[in-house]
């Protein structure tokens, strides 16, 4: 997003804080699509993912009013979707946090790892990633945040975003290699 996007975006949120409707509504459309992508990757059925992204939206339209930094905007919102999104897994209890250990140097790898790769091959093995990992690189490749802002959305510190972009990408890159799997 450049410069200008982001003031834009800032006079919207403003907007929205002094209760105009329209402003909000461009904000709704803006993120959406990929706020409706980013849940899905996440949870296996799009009925929940819709329940998540309505619920997601109830609370940003109660609670804009409170947001001091309207330049934080699109974490925050990353943020809530997030957090309605795994209130739901931790619900399901179909997986268990894994602890990263930070005390071994994760190694500096490209971003573009997966540059040359069949979408939907990559898509496809997303989807076997635990949530935590299929988080970080949703956020990361598909939705363009920075390691920081990453960190800002899930809570988590920067070093631990590091982990699980690398452990992540190791994992995916492993599903990628197998002989069988397919899109």
């Amino acid at each position: 997003m450049n410069a200008e996007e982001k003031a834009h975006e800032q006079v919207l949120v403003l907007r929205c804080q002094a209760n105009d409707d329209a402003a909000f509504t461009e904000l709704f459309e803006r993120y959406h699509g990929p706020l409706k992508y980013y849940v899905r990757r996440l949870l296996e059925s799009p009925e929940t993912a819709d329940d998540v992204l309505q619920s997601a939206w109830v609370k940003v339209l109660r609670k804009i009013g409170r947001l001091r930094q309207p330049e934080a905007f699109r974490v925050w919102l990353y943020r809530i979707a997030r957090n309605e999104a795994f209130q739901i897994l931790r619900r399901q209890q179909r997986w268990a946090e894994i602890e990263e250990s930070l005390a071994e140097p994760v190694p500096e790898e490209r971003d573009d790892a997966f540059a040359g790769e069949d979408a939907a091959r990559v898509h496809a093995a997303l989807e076997k990633l635990s949530p935590i990992h299929r988080d970080a690189l949703v956020l990361r490749f598909l939705e363009d945040l920075s390691y920081q802002e990453i960190a800002d959305v899930t809570g988590a510190e920067l070093g631990t975003v590091r982990s699980r972009l690398y452990h992540g990408k190791r994992a995916l890159r492993r599903i990628l290699e197998e002989p069988s799997h397919d899109a």
